[in-house]
């Protein structure tokens, strides 16, 4: 699972109530499944995105079959969802996720 940080203005999106509509919004069809919300959508087979403590904990199962145009489509919406839910740009996300590997 790849946990991401959430700004503080977005905590109060961060149970399943909340990112269950952000995951609609991105990938369309969704459902709250115990503790965290699952969906599927083109390259993606199984994305499942839960709230843990702070952060945004995501696990990703994807189709490497897709085509390509496809496969790019998925990732873009993915990084949307990921601004969305977190409040941080991929830039910001992979600063503050190389500033975490470095303090490890």
């Amino acid at each position: 699972m790849q946990k991401y940080p959430v700004r503080p203005d977005h905590r109060k999106g961060l149970t399943l109530e909340g990112l269950a509509p952000v995951v609609r919004e991105h990938f369309g069809d969704a459902a709250i499944d115990g503790d965290a919300v699952v969906a599927s959508f083109g390259a993606l087979r199984r994305l499942v995105v839960r709230p843990v403590a702070k952060e945004l904990g995501v696990e990703t199962t994807m189709d490497p079959k897709v085509p390509e145009e496809v496969a790019r489509d998925t990732i873009a919406r993915y990084n949307r969802f990921l601004e969305a839910a977190t409040g941080y740009s991929a830039k910001e996300r992979a600063k503050r996720l190389r500033k975490a590997a470095q303090e490890a």
